[in-house]
């Protein structure tokens, strides 16, 4: 049996590092949450209920007299 040359040597660890970057997956793609979900609800009859009834319910939590506020 013959021992690999240095040159030998450094070709296979260069095929062996090219193999593993060809097989490893690429990086995830780190997305906030509201990001992956923009545009789901987009014309959609039972999200626009749910936000009306979410607003409802916000307001009328608030004391009453408070009509006069800015809206927020």
């Amino acid at each position: 049996m013959t021992v690999p040359t240095l040159e030998e040597r450094m070709a296979a660890v260069e095929a062996e590092i090219a193999r593993l970057k060809r097989e490893r997956p690429a990086p995830p793609t780190e997305q906030p949450w509201w990001e992956r979900i923009r545009g789901t609800f987009k014309d959609d009859p039972a999200y626009e209920e749910a936000m009306r009834l979410g607003r409802e319910y916000r307001e009328s939590l608030r004391p009453q007299g408070d009509e006069d506020d800015n809206g927020c």
